[in-house]
């Protein structure tokens, strides 16, 4: 399955980014920019985070951004789905093609025994 795949199968939002599932995450880890949005503390915390992933929280999100390949797929994680929702609309809003929101955050991908780092 390839990245275009990855974005092509998500579900459209009204913000222009589209939900893709923790599994289908983990499945192209090597192949997407994984920003996680939540603190220092949570990224290192109980949940853990994704391998790969790149820690930039929410607040930081805009000004991380500006040097990053607007035509890159980019994969937006959280806690639970919603900070990575409101960053997703940013990334869109700034211009950001191919981006995903990963639906239920590090709640659902840990309750999947999907991979983790802590």
């Amino acid at each position: 399955m390839t990245t275009d795949t990855l974005f092509s199968r998500g579900t459209p939002t009204h913000q222009g980014f589209r939900d893709v599932s923790p599994a289908d995450v983990a499945a192209h880890r090597g192949n997407v920019r994984i920003i996680d949005v939540r603190q220092p503390a949570e990224y290192v915390g109980e949940l853990g985070h994704i391998p790969g992933s790149t820690l930039v929280p929410l607040g930081t999100l805009p000004e991380a951004a500006r040097g990053w390949d607007r035509e890159a797929p980019i994969v937006v994680v959280c806690r639970s789905g919603a900070r990575s929702s409101s960053g997703a609309a940013q990334l869109v809003a700034a211009g950001f093609r191919q981006v995903m929101n990963m639906s239920g955050g590090m709640m659902l991908y840990g309750a999947r025994g999907l991979p983790v780092e802590r």
